[in-house]
């Protein structure tokens, strides 16, 4: 089911001898996200070993999560110096660093900020871990998926099927809300969230919600409106202390245990991600994505639209072009 994996399956569904020992790093490790998308990460029996890097604070995160008694090994990596023994031998990459969105902050406040820290750290991954999956997390996504994919085609690594942008939260955000309102278990909801990963470039399928939603207009507004501004809830709702950094190390973590299962052989997984695209006239856009050992498998098309949800993904395309088009332009004048 799209959206929805139960954590049992990580430890059961496959069998000892089918799993695969993966090497996964997490640069941003001592954030608000990367603390518990590492201590997620650390419950993993597919992880072998999980380096923690960042430029404060790794060494004793790590020490903290090696004392809990799991399969993976934690290393802990501090400052750039570091950056290339947290990186070698990867295999999974997630990028969580950067600063969160605080009160009164713009997006383009937030690319000047984040672009240079993803664009530096995707730089240090085509260096020491050219083959790895990547996972973007750093926002605004729908500028730094971008600003990874032309650095790594200066190096001559970019490969399509192994570049994420992790739009996972909407999904879950989506299915939480929907059961909120049916008053059911949310692992039985699944929903697809398609387009991108800030306000409306962000699209639930409302159509092919599963069970299916079927509220009044005014209501069927209302959800889609909090499920696009579902981190400014939660950055009011913190009033200044933070953004939404344990739900996303949630989703951070569940996309990452898809791909791990799929890298591991399983097959039949599908989760939305912000990916090299061509299922509109945009470079990337998030949409269903079937996982497989190589990483993307395949781009799945939006499916049948109703008129409103057509509507919104005109709508979503214009901002979106900007947005990939001002990581691309960042991109072209950062110095590797």
């Amino acid at each position: 089911m799209l959206g929805r994996v139960v954590y049992l399956r990580f430890s059961r569904g496959l069998s000892t001898s089918a799993r695969h020992a993966t090497r996964v790093s997490v640069l941003g490790a001592s954030g608000g996200i990367g603390q518990p998308l590492s201590l997620l990460l650390k419950q993993s029996p597919l992880i072998s070993r999980l380096a923690l890097y960042d430029i404060a604070h790794t060494p004793g995160v790590a020490a903290d999560l090696s004392h809990i008694d799991t399969r993976a090994t934690v290393t802990g990596h501090l400052g750039p110096e570091q950056l290339g023994d947290a990186l070698k031998g990867a295999e999974v990459v997630l990028i969580p660093a950067g600063v969160p969105r605080k009160p009164g902050m713009t997006r383009d406040d937030l690319f000047n900020i984040n672009a240079s820290i993803v664009a530096s750290l995707v730089n240090a991954c085509a260096a020491h871990c050219p083959t790895a999956m990547m996972c973007i997390i750093a926002n605004p996504v729908n500028s730094t998926v971008p600003i990874a994919a032309e650095i790594l085609k200066r190096h001559g690594v970019f490969d399509p099927q192994r570049l994420f942008g992790v739009t996972t939260l909407d999904v879950v955000r989506a299915n939480a809300f929907i059961a909120e309102i049916k008053g059911v278990d949310p692992a039985q909801v699944s929903v697809p969230v398609v387009g991108g990963h800030a306000g409306k470039t962000i699209i639930p399928l409302l159509s092919q919600a599963k069970p299916h939603v079927d509220l009044p207009k005014d209501k069927m507004e209302q959800l889609i409106s909090r499920i696009q501004e579902a981190g400014t809830e939660v950055v009011k709702a913190k009033a200044g202390s933070g953004s939404a950094t344990l739900s996303m190390a949630y989703a951070g973590a569940h996309f990452a245990f898809s791909l791990l299962c799929a890298m591991a052989g399983e097959s039949g997984i599908k989760e939305c991600s912000f990916v090299s695209s061509t299922i509109t006239n945009l470079p990337f856009f998030s949409s269903p994505v079937q996982l497989g050992k190589h990483g993307v498998q395949k781009v799945e098309g939006l499916g049948k639209l109703t008129a409103q949800e057509e509507k919104m993904v005109e709508e979503a395309k214009g901002e979106l072009a900007g947005s990939i088009s001002k990581g691309e332009k960042f991109a072209a004048s950062f110095e590797c």
